[in-house]
Parts: structure tokens; sequence; C-alpha cells
């Protein structure tokens, strides 16, 4: 009956907040099996862990071969306590102690956050004096102009970034693998590493999905958090009293925060300005910041015609298709023409589609009252209430009409 009603509860539970000076919200982990009473007890207890590694405000159903999820439409609440990154840094640094080497790596089409926060990683694991080396195997338009201020530069390795290929030939038990920005381990640089390292460690800042890393011994996932170069930064504060950061490190872990939050826009909370503050103070310079983040006149041409072309549908939805012919990172340019879409008065959510590498992206994003995450999830990809995405191996216009009857269908149930 719940089930029917897309468990109505939670709205219900949420009208308090009108009462009361207090944010009140319910998660609810269901599990079934009609054939076992343990296996129900089980998966009600992976259910609930989904729902509140999600952000809580949501009910998550868990049977054998299916998870599905309701609500999940407020905006994560930040915290203002810090004992968890404090735990999680010492963490950290126990385990970085006790290895000899630290392998970092994102995800797959590296962007400016997850580049921050292996530098963080790196930045770390040097301060112990430790073989670090990060995992990138094509570097894209949007990291490459931060990538040279490392490479040729005497204070820093040359072995710094490496290929899968080459982390794959020297992971062994002495190894550390760090994941950032992601915690699907289908998303990551090298799937492989995961299976061949048995010590991993996870920073993100994106909701859990159905694929999680499940053999990770430190998981530190906050939906809260605005970047997971925020994350880091906070995590760097509490590493070692004598770290220090040098200012082309700041730069890219400052940068990370300026673009997942669009300059200070989106997802930006008090503890943002605080890892941000910190950054200032470790020699990040907001000029030069600024100068490795311009783009490219194609990328900014390919932006502005998705702009130009974007369809409005039913007055509130905003979906373009963004060029990739002679772009080097198209995806990049979908993002951010997806984050332009919503400064048009009266959208509230936008979708900007593009063709990469025989795939197609899709990049949503939404202001307030729409969760595009739920959306995306629909599709196979998930992030946030506001920031999402997902790949198909659909048409364009195949892909187009899926995202219209999404629309249709989530307007019915908020009616």
């Amino acid at each position: 009956m719940m089930k029917e009603d897309n468990f109505k509860i939670l709205d219900e539970i949420k009208k308090l907040n009108k009462e009361k000076d207090v944010v009140v919200t319910l998660s609810l982990g269901i599990g079934q099996d009609d054939n076992n009473v343990n296996q129900s007890y089980e998966y009600a207890r992976i259910a609930m862990e989904m729902a509140l590694g999600r952000g809580g405000d949501q009910a998550v159903v868990k049977t054998a071969n299916n998870i599905s999820y309701f609500g999940g439409k407020a905006q994560t609440m930040e915290k203002n306590t810090r004992v968890k990154a404090r735990v999680k840094a010492q963490a950290l640094r126990e385990f970085m102690i006790s290895k000899e080497r630290v392998l970092i790596m994102g995800h797959k089409l590296t962007d400016v956050d997850a580049f921050g926060a292996g530098i963080g990683i790196y930045c770390a694991a040097k301060s112990l004096g430790k073989a670090a080396h990060i995992v990138i195997n094509s570097p894209t338009s949007s990291i490459k102009p931060i990538m040279e201020g490392f490479i040729n530069n005497d204070d820093f390795e040359a072995s710094m970034f490496i290929e899968s290929a080459h982390a794959k030939n020297i992971v062994d038990d002495n190894t550390l693998v760090v994941v950032v920005d992601t915690n699907r381990p289908s998303y990551t640089e090298c799937p492989e590493l995961l299976n061949m390292a048995k010590t991993i460690v996870v920073f993100d800042h994106h909701r859990r999905g159905n694929e999680i890393i499940e053999n990770a011994i430190l998981s530190y996932v906050e939906p809260y958090a605005s970047s997971t170069c925020e994350m880091i930064a906070e995590i760097l504060q509490y590493f070692d009293d004598g770290l220090k950061i040098k200012s082309i490190e700041a730069d890219c872990i400052y940068a990370g925060i300026v673009i997942d939050t669009n300059n200070f826009t989106n997802r930006a909370g008090v503890r943002t300005f605080e890892a941000a503050a910190f950054l200032r103070r470790s020699g990040a310079d907001i000029t030069r910041v600024r100068k490795i983040l311009r783009d490219d006149f194609k990328l900014y041409m390919a932006k502005a015609i998705a702009i130009n072309d974007a369809e409005i549908y039913k007055k509130h939805y905003a979906i373009s298709i963004c060029p990739s012919e002679g772009i080097e990172s198209p995806t990049v340019a979908g993002a951010q023409a997806a984050n332009e879409l919503l400064n048009i008065s009266g959208i509230k959510a936008s979708f900007v589609l593009t063709e990469f590498d025989q795939k197609l992206f899709i990049s949503a994003r939404s202001i307030d009252e729409i969760n595009v995450q739920l959306l995306m999830e629909q599709l196979g990809g998930g992030g946030h209430i506001n920031v999402a995405g997902a790949q198909l191996d659909k048409s364009i216009n195949e892909a187009i009409s899926i995202i219209k009857d999404l629309i249709d269908e989530y307007e019915k149930k908020e009616k």
C-alpha cells in the first residue's frame, strides 16, 4: 500500500518543518524475501544504509533482484561537526603509513574535481614519504592546462601520472588504492585495480547507487559536500600538523570546488567556504585558477550552440544537443551548457545530450524543484538532486523521447 502511494509518509513528515524551526525527514529501509526472514532483515539493513548514504529523506526497497527508490526530494543538510572528517583523516594516515605505495584514481574522463582531489591525496602521501602515483589514461582538455603545471616541474616526480597498464604492473600487497569522486567500480579509471589491491579507500560526494565499491576498508561518502575537493581539503587540515601544501596543489583543489559549485552558486555551504579559505591561506590564487579554467574557442562555441538550439519542453524543461565534432572534451561543454540553461527564467531542469566515444552522455541539472538524480537513475546513471548524468547506447532522438517520457511520469507522480 505504501509503495503504491509512493511513500507519501515522507512528504507528511516534512510538513512538520512548517510548524517547528527544525528540519525533519524520514528514511526507510525495507527488505523483502518471501522465503527467508533473516534474508529480508539483511536486505532491510542494506536498504537503510543506502537510504542514509544517499542523503536520507527517502525509502529504499530491496529484493533479491531489484532495488527501488522513493522520495529523496529534500536537499541534503550540511553537517556542522567535523568529527567524521577528523576520524577519516587519521584513519587514512594510518593506512598510508602501513603501505609502501599509494595509487590514486578518479573516474573515467577525469574532471577538475577528481583531479584536484587526487592531487590532495598525492600531497598527503608525499608528506609521509610514500611513493605515490595518479592514474590517468587520457587527460581531457579540462584538466590538461592544470596537468601542465606538474609535468616537467622539478618539484614533482616524472612518475606522478601513470596509465592503467603501469598501475596494474606495480600494484601489490603493500599498495594502498585511493578512489576519489566516484563510488562505482565500473566508473573508475582502472576497475581492475579494485580486484588486484587488498587495501582500498574511497572518497566521494555522490549519492550511492546500486553499484558500490564493496571491498573498501575506508569509505567516506558524504552527499552533503559540494565536491570531493571540499572533502579532501578538510582531510588535509586534520591529516598532519606538519603538512604543507604547495601553491599549485592548492590551486588544483580550489579549482575543483569552483567547478563543482559553479563558482560557489550551487551546493555551497558553510564548510565549502571554510575549505576555500583554508586553500587560499595555503596559497591558492583566484586569478591563476580562473586562467587555467578558461575554455578554448571551439568548446565555448559548442556550448553557445547548445544553449541557442535548446528546446523548451512543457515551459519548464530545457532539452538540447551539444555538438561534439572537433571538440576534445564535448562532455564538459555539455555540462556547462546545462548549467547555463538554468539561468533562463522559468526553467526548472535542463538536459543536454552529447555524443562522445560512441556513447551518448546526458548532463542533467536543476535548481531546487526537480530531482534530476531520480530521473537519471532510471537511465542507469545518478548523481545529486540537482546535478546528475547518465550514459546511453541510444540515438539522440530516442534519448530525447525517453527524457520527455521520464519528465511526464515525474510530473504525474508529483500531482
